[in-house]
């Protein structure tokens, strides 16, 4: 049974940061590109950040030079450290394949306010 679990979620400050994990289960990680979504209240759901199998990044525009993603295919685990955070980051964000799967998991919550 394929399984993402988001967590690391808060509420934090303007400026300050984040670790986002995504524990994959059911699924062959280390082979698999991998994402972060977020959706904001009201908004769509945009594709944050992707890691490929082999280690290579890329960015949306908006979180280029703040958030960085990062997988550990040891624990099927991946990570978005996420620094300098705005209130425009505030969003549910999740995790899923690249291409993604039908399924996703519950998300976590980001609140970014003062």
């Amino acid at each position: 049974q394929v399984q993402l679990v988001e967590s690391g979620g808060g509420l934090v400050q303007p400026g300050g940061s984040l670790r986002l994990s995504c524990a994959a289960s059911g699924i062959a990680f280390s082979i698999n590109n991998m994402d972060w979504y977020r959706q904001a209240p009201g908004k769509e759901r945009e594709l944050v950040a992707r890691i490929t199998s082999r280690g290579s990044t890329r960015y949306a525009d908006s979180v280029k030079g703040r958030f960085t993603i990062s997988r550990d295919n040891a624990k099927n685990t991946m990570y978005l450290q996420m620094n300098s955070l705005k209130p425009e980051d505030n969003a549910v964000y999740y995790c899923n394949t690249d291409p993604p799967l039908p399924i996703w998991g519950k998300g976590t919550l980001v609140t970014v306010s003062s």
